[in-house]
């Protein structure tokens, strides 16, 4: 597929970064003129031609003769559209050949009442209502001096060759990390076929996996996620749809690992769903290993990236409830649900922003409303425990001198002797 023979997302960060400096369209396509991504005005969102009835072959045909001479010519070349609009384009190198393209425009490079009336009027066989209609359209294309153009073709390419040199070294990269990880896969089954026991489904690589997720530990992840593809791959047998079903399955206890411990849950569950139409095109267990140790690996940045705001933001909906649910039986389980997160994960973010641990900052919340109370006057003791959200007065006598050092009676005698001289 295309798709696998470039990186989309360092072309389309290249297309932008021209568009937005230039002003100018910039389209990222393939050689059959199939449109990956569009920044500005390009030749994707141009109506010119159906405007001025030309068939949209003739600009797929057009384009792709830009490319071909920019092959032949070193890597860019300018050229025009069929409506005689300037267009200038630099390939996308994949693996062995070039498999897309960036294209620039299109534009004038003349005037604009010359381009009337030269293409319009002596090229064009229009009738007044889509003379009229161009005319309208023409005036949203941008203009470019013929000075700057030849300069901006060479910015292109400079730009697309830097593209194109570190696609390269990415997929040097890629082979050799593939070799690496199916050698320690082999290595580990190599020891498991020493065992005499008959492998198993190897349920406690799983957990460590996920475990290793929801610490935010990446090497940790890594080196389980090995350890498991191996012992899939012995107890399944080597049968690659049994291992595409148990990598579907692990990808969504991974989803839902990564969106309990932090990362934003509607982009997990899209990324999950790209995950399961992509497990299917899988054709090797090479592939698939490869595929999984870099999809793991996005489900940890997922995690890693979220943003100390985003934490602020919990932190504050955390207190927020706490201050509202005191009074009742409110545990850290109840609050996780509540900010949708693990209790395991809003504990250790709870600690990192507040400096307290769930348990204690709930009864240092509790125990400063009891005070208030006792302070008031107008309720026992045992009332007072239950309204702050102790059911036991025990033991609420047994946190409230923890935390201010009396038991809620000595508070209160200390407080009515502190109030007695203010009222004389």
């Amino acid at each position: 597929m295309v798709q696998d023979t470039f990186d989309h997302k360092l072309a389309q960060e290249c297309a932008r970064a021209f568009s937005v400096s230039t002003g100018l369209g910039c389209t990222v396509s393939d050689t059959a003129g199939h449109i990956f991504y569009e920044h500005g005005k390009g030749c994707g969102s141009c109506t010119l031609c159906e405007a001025a009835g030309l068939p949209h072959e003739n600009c797929i045909r057009a384009h792709n003769y830009g490319m071909t001479e920019a092959e032949r010519f070193g890597g860019k070349y300018i050229y025009f559209c069929p409506l005689g609009l300037t267009c200038f384009v630099s390939p996308i190198i994949g693996e062995v050949k070039s498999t897309a393209k960036i294209t620039v425009g299109p534009f004038m490079m003349v005037d604009f009442q010359d381009f009337i009336d030269c293409e319009l009027t002596d090229n064009l066989p229009l009738t007044q209502e889509a003379r009229t209609e161009l005319i309208r359209l023409l005036k949203e294309v941008p203009q470019m001096p013929p000075t700057k153009v030849q300069e901006l073709s060479v910015l292109l390419f400079m730009a697309v060759g830097f593209m194109n040199n570190v696609s390269a070294e990415n997929r040097l990269l890629e082979a050799e990390r593939s070799d690496l990880l199916q050698g320690q896969i082999s290595a580990y089954i190599s020891g498991l076929k020493n065992q005499d026991a008959p492998p198993r489904y190897p349920f406690e690589k799983e957990r460590a996996l996920l475990l290793s997720i929801s610490h935010g530990d990446r090497e940790s992840s890594r080196k389980q996620l090995k350890e498991l593809l191996a012992a899939l791959l012995a107890s399944g047998g080597g049968r690659l749809d049994w291992m595409k079903s148990r990598a579907s399955e692990l990808i969504v206890m991974i989803s839902r690992t990564a969106a309990e411990n932090g990362a934003d849950e509607e982009e997990t569950m899209l990324f999950n769903h790209i995950c399961q139409k992509t497990i299917p095109s899988l054709g090797s267990f090479s592939a698939l290993s490869n595929w999984l140790y870099h999809t793991v690996d996005r489900f940890m940045d997922s995690i890693q990236s979220y943003p100390d705001a985003k934490h602020a933001n919990i932190i504050h909906k955390c207190i927020q409830h706490i201050g509202t649910n005191y009074a009742e039986h409110l545990t850290l389980e109840d609050t996780a649900r509540a900010v949708s997160l693990s209790p395991d994960y809003l504990s250790r973010i709870f600690k990192e922003e507040t400096g307290t641990t769930f348990n204690r900052y709930l009864n240092n919340v509790r125990i400063n409303k009891a005070k208030e109370l006792i302070r008031r006057g107008e309720y026992r003791l045992t009332d007072i425990s239950q309204m702050v959200g102790y059911d036991d007065q025990s033991y609420f006598t047994k946190v409230f001198r923890r935390i201010t050092g009396l038991s809620p009676g000595e508070y209160g005698k200390k407080t009515r002797r502190i109030q007695a001289p203010e009222k004389a």
